[in-house]
């Protein structure tokens, strides 16, 4: 019979191999189902599926309600709908820390507990904009590990959304760089704390946390394998000069390149606790620097097109404290516009001005 993914339940039977946009199997026929399959299901966003009228077990299977579901993920909508982005983002962190001490203690990756947690968020990056890249606003020293992971999952998501990725793709890469950072939890806590800056050795064990996060994930069948290869490859450069593989080129995923730039903008406009953050604005010039050789161009080019949707009127503030507002924007340099002073209005051409840059946008 064919059934919506909602009306599953645990030990359903696949009489056909459910395919995604590639066209190979996503769960192959014969699968006996579970509840991260079925979640799967759901997250694909597939349509319908081909099961036996008897479950595993030899009873016979009965189809839950549609409209039932539909009403209670309704109300969980409600419920999160009524919370802001920002107060909704301060939410998850609080909940992935928890999940992160239970790693730390040993404890297995629970996907059905991870999707329940970061999906709704990543949701609601249809109806925002530049909020994804103000992120790091929120941002505490000392909790600085939690919230890079679920601001590296939303700003992942929505880059494969500005890439016109399906929306259940993106919510993949989503999750994939919600999960990059999991492996941290394998780490010294004494290294992952420091305040200082840390030494060749204590780097070396950092640089261990990719294998460290593929390798939770590894036999979780749940898990797209694009989202473990991304969880793996996400510190790797084109130039081959990342990490732990050191590869390059097309032998890294594309979900992985996503990952890179949103990992790095959000580390470098970001307090930690061994170094100080950095403008958004000096940020992307450095991301555009490594746009040719260790970054994808392409991604780059799209992250900083709606990054820097500045319209012309806004108010900024520049390095040295002066504060103005955008008169001119150059395509080919959109991090040094033309900026008037509100002191005098002088117009000052950032262009010609390596000694200045936009230090943040103001609110009206």
């Amino acid at each position: 019979m064919l059934v919506e993914p909602s009306q599953l339940i645990p030990g359903c039977v696949l009489l056909r191999d459910v395919k995604g946009k590639s066209n190979r199997p996503i769960i192959p026929e014969s699968t006996v189902l579970t509840e991260e399959h079925i979640m799967v299901l759901q997250k694909y966003l597939v349509q319908t599926v081909a099961v036996a009228t008897k479950l595993a077990t030899g009873d016979t299977y009965v189809p839950k309600a549609i409209e039932q579901k539909k009403i209670i993920k309704q109300k969980q909508i409600e419920a999160e709908q009524n919370l802001s982005f920002s107060d909704h983002f301060t939410e998850v962190v609080a909940d992935y820390k928890q999940l992160f001490i239970q790693w730390q203690n040993g404890m297995p990756i629970d996907i059905p507990a991870v999707r329940k947690l970061i999906i709704p968020l990543l949701e609601r990056i249809e109806n925002i904009n530049t909020e994804a890249y103000t992120l790091h606003h929120e941002t505490t020293k000392s909790e600085y590990i939690y919230y890079h992971s679920v601001a590296v999952g939303i700003l992942s998501a929505y880059i494969g959304k500005k890439l016109d990725y399906s929306k259940g793709e993106w919510l993949q890469i989503g999750l994939a760089g919600f999960l990059s950072d999991s492996g941290m939890a394998k780490i010294d806590s004494n290294i992952i704390s420091k305040t200082g800056y840390l030494t060749d050795s204590e780097f070396a064990e950092i640089k261990k946390h990719p294998t460290f996060s593929y390798r939770l994930l590894e036999h979780l069948p749940a898990i797209n394998p694009a989202v473990k290869l991304a969880v793996v490859q996400h510190h790797e450069r084109l130039d081959g000069s990342g990490y732990p593989l050191g590869i390059a080129q097309d032998k890294i995923h594309i979900y992985a390149r996503i990952i890179a730039i949103a990992d790095t903008y959000y580390a470098m406009t970001s307090d930690r606790l061994y170094r100080e953050k950095k403008s958004a604005f000096q940020v992307i010039e450095e991301i555009q620097k490594e746009q040719y050789s260790k970054l994808d161009y392409q991604i780059v080019k799209v992250f900083i097109e709606h990054l820097l949707n500045i319209a012309t009127g806004t108010k900024v503030m520049l390095s040295n404290g002066q504060t103005g507002k955008i008169v001119f924007t150059n395509p080919d340099n959109p991090t040094r516009p033309m900026i008037q002073l509100d002191t005098n209005n002088e117009i000052i051409v950032l262009k010609d001005r390596p000694d200045l840059y936009i230090n943040e946008i103001m609110k009206d």
